[in-house]
């Protein structure tokens, strides 16, 4: 039978799921969660919906792997199936059978030589961090939050120093198991708006907990325990255990990878995304 490849993009709300990876059953009973039981993830939760709209197993391959917590308006994947279907199945048909907190944004034949991850040349990642003394309701567990004033001036201008090509082996987690720490940022910027500070960052690809790690550090520069210098001392030192610790995923986001525009992906096209894909938070 003919094996088609499709590439689909992917939203989601990540306080609703453990990371994106599947992960097996919990070895013993824990909060909330009895021995035997599956947590869920975002991987699980696609491909349960998937199986049933092909009728059989489907395994799909994400552009980055998402940790608990952390969310996507831009996420992409690719799965492999010989059920035919039209892509209005693997949209509404998904979506229809995913949680709420997940939805499939649109879906696109490919050749097989596509790959959601492989063929990536680019991510990008905002972090929104509510800025004032009281902590967010509506937006709790969908922005981070600082109670202490911040200096977004500094911490603008320490992001400045990441940017490049080097060794990010200081903002990398302990368990992180990409090959090289070498990654290239193209865009590392903080910006105020009110009590808000938006961090955008863009590489060719990032490390596990690298944007926790790195907006960890500028916020510890922004309240002043540490002078705008220090970023880039952190980065030369290449050890993880002489930078501050990591932040919370609340405001994390995957919005958006970038492909070669011979795929004709909405992603990198136009189609189907907006320009700014968090317009919701008027940034």
């Amino acid at each position: 039978m003919t094996v088609q490849r499709w590439a689909l993009g992917v939203e989601y709300d990540g306080a609703a799921f453990h990371g994106w990876q599947s992960q097996p059953p919990v070895a013993q009973a824990v909060v909330g969660r009895a021995a035997g039981t599956v947590l869920p993830t975002v991987q699980g939760a696609l491909e349960a919906a998937l199986c049933q709209i092909a009728d059989a197993p489907i395994t799909v391959i994400c552009a980055g792997r998402t940790d608990a917590g952390v969310h996507a308006t831009g996420q992409v994947v690719h799965l492999d199936t010989s059920a035919h279907r039209p892509d209005t199945a693997w949209v509404r048909g998904v979506n229809a059978l995913l949680p709420a907190s997940c939805a499939v944004r649109w879906a696109v034949p490919v050749t097989t030589d596509f790959h959601a991850r492989f063929s990536a040349t680019g991510r990008r990642y905002r972090y929104i961090l509510l800025n004032r003394p009281e902590r967010p309701a509506i937006l709790a567990g969908r922005a981070g939050w600082f109670h202490r004033p911040l200096d977004a001036a500094l911490m603008a201008e320490a992001a400045s120093a990441l940017l490049g090509t080097h060794d990010f082996s200081t903002f990398r987690a302990a368990e992180c198991q990409a090959r090289s720490p070498v990654r290239t940022m193209t865009e590392a910027t903080v910006r105020r708006q009110g009590d808000w500070l938006v961090f955008d960052f863009a590489a060719n690809a990032f490390l596990q907990h690298m944007i926790r790690n790195l907006v960890g550090a500028l916020v510890h520069i922004g309240k002043g325990a540490a002078p705008v210098t220090a970023m880039g001392d952190w980065r030369s030192q290449r050890n993880r255990t002489l930078a501050p610790p990591t932040f919370m995923p609340d405001g994390l986001y995957l919005t958006r990878v970038d492909y070669d525009a011979v795929w004709q992906l909405p992603s990198t096209t136009g189609q189907g995304l907006s320009g700014d894909p968090l317009q919701i938070f008027n940034f």
